[in-house]
């Protein structure tokens, strides 16, 4: 009787900005025997890069990095290919970050209080099934939407926002998200109809007292 042919392990790439968090998820994955680390990244241009060197089948990516957000990374890749399996790993856990990632295209949404094992499933699910969307926190999360009726911002709308807040003109928030002072006005522009304001000021006073906003710079 012939043996049953042994699959090659799933190729993983990992992107964080803490090498101490990179080490351990890469110890967790090198105990699968289904998955191996082949290559790992600290921000959204290195791992770009790596991406496109390795071609790996999943890539696991924290929310939070240097130059930008893990979204661009899914964003990106989701773009051009359907078929890659994007995990999304991050301590910013609610329901914005969870509705976020999904609306970007990623496989799947783990907290990083999570055990390495779900990580491990959650890559596991990326790779066979990386257009259907994993998280433990879905259901409860869409429950919660349901009930509230606050305006409805986008990530890229609520990172905007955010540096809307902080005081950054049109400009400046162009740079730092890199991308086109048009694209940024109109990102602006709909902030501003979503929360029936025709000014910044306006803006920022009704999305603090919708708790979009924790803060704002004076």
């Amino acid at each position: 009787m012939a043996d049953t042919p042994t699959l090659p392990p799933v190729p993983v790439v990992l992107v964080d900005d803490h090498e101490l968090i990179r080490t351990g998820l890469a110890r967790a994955f090198e105990r699968d025997p289904g998955m191996t680390v082949v290559g790992q990244a600290g921000g959204v241009a290195q791992a770009l890069s790596v991406i496109r060197e390795t071609k790996p089948v999943v890539v696991v990516t924290d929310l939070q990095l240097p130059d930008g957000n893990g979204l661009d990374i899914v964003r990106s890749i989701r773009k051009n290919d359907p078929a890659m399996g994007l995990v999304v790993l991050t301590m910013h856990s609610g329901d914005d970050q969870i509705f976020g990632a999904m609306e970007a295209g990623a496989s799947a949404f783990v907290g990083k209080d999570a055990p390495s094992k779900e990580v491990l499933s959650a890559a596991r699910h990326a790779a066979v099934s990386p257009r259907t969307f994993l998280c433990s926190n879905l259901a409860g999360a869409m429950m919660r939407r349901s009930r509230d009726d606050r305006p409805r911002l986008s990530e890229r709308e609520q990172e905007v926002l955010s540096l809307l807040a902080e005081g950054l003109g049109t400009g400046a928030i162009a740079r730092q998200l890199y991308m086109s002072e048009s694209t940024a006005k109109t990102h602006i522009a709909k902030i501003y109809q979503k929360l029936g304001a025709t000014n910044r000021a306006q803006a920022l006073v009704t999305a603090m007292r919708m708790n979009l906003l924790s803060s704002v710079t004076p």
